[in-house]
């Protein structure tokens, strides 16, 4: 069986820890697109972390973690990750890459920085971890594919100064920076080499042959739908697919595997970076709700950002599992609501005067105003219910309501940063 879990909104909903729940009762777990540009933070025995290419399953000793052909794969910082989990006490997990993956190259960091500098009042709020221009380059048929780090030295080095010359020509003529060194850069590939050998292997036909013999996969996603190139407020998306769809090439499996996709949705709305955001809240409110929200407040797992933050856009998450495909939903940070005598929530958007509940492209999102809809609070704190029918009347109103507007059924709650935080409502 395979299992996709992938955000609705815009990123940072959680989909970390409910990963993490849900690996405990699996044997894979696969990252299937994205880099190290956003992070998933997980609270577990071990203590609390921060991963960022990793799957969020390396903490069981039974599971295999495997980094799919569609990941943006920074070697030096997989190594380190890695390194760093286990300097705190986690058994070193199974890891496998995908020998199709390709590399996330040094100068994709140079160029997405530059590109931020020059752009200056309009940049698109990047992380600055090289990600648009690696994805630039896969598709420009010059990225580097990680078994091409093990090819004839000859090869490689030609494949380096061919591309190295064309990276040059904007580095120096647009950006205005120093040249890139070939040699430098052939010796930084032999060194990934070096580093991830251990790990590489044909990860596609180890999925065929585990599904085969009916081992249980997850397919963990980064950001959310949107985020998404074709679906999401482009231009202000990521540069990698986050639908679930898309979890069937990036690990590299038949799409007709994937047979349940979970969308995680956040209780109120958080967003890092910039682009549209019709729900979003200003001043002491935003303040409040930013250091009550996640776990130690609402700041970027990979930047350390204030998260811009809104009530929960029902438009936008009925949008986002739609595109997703979800067939069951989680909630999660509900406990974070709990000081609110009552509770807005975006239930339309009004755009030149009419009043929509449907998601628009970016240029009508631009004029959208939220129509709010307000639900009484329930004033307490739910940190450690298990079982829904004691969650305060209030709080049930509030999930039964969400689940009616996104249409999907939510099956969990999660009210805590904690591993078993969680009400299983199905």
């Amino acid at each position: 069986m395979v299992r996709a879990i992938v955000g609705a909104n815009w990123g940072d909903e959680g989909k970390g820890k409910i990963t993490d729940m849900l690996a405990e009762d699996s044997d894979i777990i696969v990252r299937f697109q994205g880099g190290s540009n956003a992070g998933h933070t997980i609270v577990n025995d071990y203590g609390k972390f921060a991963l960022h290419l990793l799957p969020s399953g390396v903490f069981y000793g039974h599971t295999t973690s495997i980094i799919g052909n569609g990941v943006a794969l920074n070697i030096p910082y997989l190594i380190k990750e890695l390194d760093e989990i286990v300097s705190r006490g986690v058994p070193k997990p199974r890891l496998l890459v995908s020998d199709r993956a390709q590399v996330l190259m040094p100068y994709h960091v140079l160029l997405d920085t530059y590109e931020e500098e020059r752009l200056a009042g309009k940049s698109f709020g990047s992380t600055r971890s090289g990600i648009a221009p690696f994805y630039s380059d896969k598709y420009a048929k010059i990225g580097f594919q990680v078994n091409e780090l093990f090819e004839d030295d000859d090869l490689l080095r030609e494949k380096v100064e061919r591309v190295v010359t064309l990276k040059n020509v904007m580095i120096e003529h647009l950006y205005h920076k120093e040249k890139l060194d070939a040699d430098e850069i052939f010796k930084e590939l032999k060194e990934y080499a070096r580093m991830v050998e251990p790990y590489v292997c044909d990860t596609s036909a180890f999925l065929h042959q585990a599904l085969k013999d009916g081992k249980t996969v997850l397919l963990e996603g980064q950001l959310g739908s949107l985020k998404d190139p074709d679906f999401g407020i482009y231009p202000m998306v990521t540069s990698s697919s986050t639908i679930a769809s898309y979890g069937a090439i990036g690990a590299g499996i038949p799409g007709y595997e994937i047979s349940d996709v979970i969308a995680v949705v956040k209780a109120y709305s958080s967003a890092v970076g910039a682009g549209e955001f019709v729900s979003e809240i200003f001043g002491d409110e935003a303040v409040e709700l930013r250091n009550r929200g996640g776990d130690g407040g609402e700041y970027g797992a990979t930047t350390g950002r204030p998260r811009r933050v809104g009530w929960l856009d029902t438009v936008a998450s009925r949008y986002g599992c739609r595109v997703q495909g979800a067939t069951e939903a989680v909630l999660t940070v509900l406990d974070v609501l709990g000081y609110l005598d009552e509770i807005p929530v975006c239930t339309g958007y009004e755009i030149d005067g009419k009043v929509t509940r449907d998601f628009p492209v970016t240029h009508l999102l631009k004029k959208a105003k939220p129509v709010l809809t307000k639900l009484p609070g329930w004033k307490c704190d739910i940190r450690g219910i298990t079982d829904y029918d004691k969650l305060p009347e209030n709080c049930r109103k509030y999930i039964e309501f969400v689940e009616k507007e996104i249409e999907v059924p939510i099956t969990m709650v999660s009210n805590g940063p904690g591993r078993h935080e969680i009400i299983k409502r199905r």
